[in-house]
């Protein structure tokens, strides 16, 4: 008796499946800073894929067409500069907690998000992107999925779930409803598109 291998079709393997990913590493990566690389992989067919079918899992499916795109890596870099790190008296479109949210200053928030990345022993360097910026905020939900997944017990998991939410429902959901406001204002191509399936996740896993 032989077997046989099915091979995935073009577009199976272009479209990664999501229960393989940790979205919260995949919007950390669109967010941070330009590369060429990073360029290629936002406008190419895999991420477009992608893109749409988290859309299809989305109650809040924000259309991908939508998104438009850089004529070149240079547009992209100077847009990307101009809207999230440089400006007067600070950038249109600041990644950052503290820019965005007057439930505290500045420095509460700051080191009300310190704590809980002390829960899991992390420590951010700063040297990339400060404590309350997206991606740092997105890869301390990727480290607490991670460890969640690898628990040995489910009271664990339960406890670092609960820590998930509670860290999205009071800093990044409290903030980036604003950022949204400022980006489509600006109305770039792809940013607006990327932040609102961010936050569309993010209210989804809440």
């Amino acid at each position: 008796m032989t077997t046989k291998i099915l091979k995935p079709n073009r577009r199976e393997r272009v479209a990664p499946l999501l229960p393989e990913l940790d979205l919260y590493r995949v919007f950390a990566a669109c967010f941070s800073h330009p590369t060429t690389e990073r360029f290629v992989w936002l406008f190419g067919r895999a991420f477009r894929a992608l893109l749409k079918k988290l859309g299809q899992h989305l109650e809040d499916r924000p259309p991908v067409q939508a998104m438009g795109r850089f004529l070149d890596y240079s547009s992209y870099e100077s847009a990307y500069i101009a809207l999230f790190e440089v400006g007067v008296p600070q950038a249109p479109v600041p990644l950052l907690e503290s820019a965005n949210s007057h439930r505290q200053v500045p420095q509460e928030i700051i080191l009300e998000c310190v704590n809980f990345y002390d829960v899991l022993g992390l420590r951010p360097s700063g040297s990339v992107f400060p404590s309350d910026h997206l991606v740092t905020q997105l890869e301390f939900l990727a480290a607490a999925r991670y460890l969640r997944e690898q628990a040995n017990d489910s009271s664990k998991a339960a406890s670092l779930r609960r820590l998930e939410r509670d860290f999205m429902n009071r800093h990044l959901l409290n903030w980036l409803p604003v950022a949204q406001e400022k980006l489509d204002k600006a109305n770039p191509p792809l940013f607006p598109m990327l932040l609102r399936s961010l936050t569309a996740y993010l209210k989804q896993e809440s």
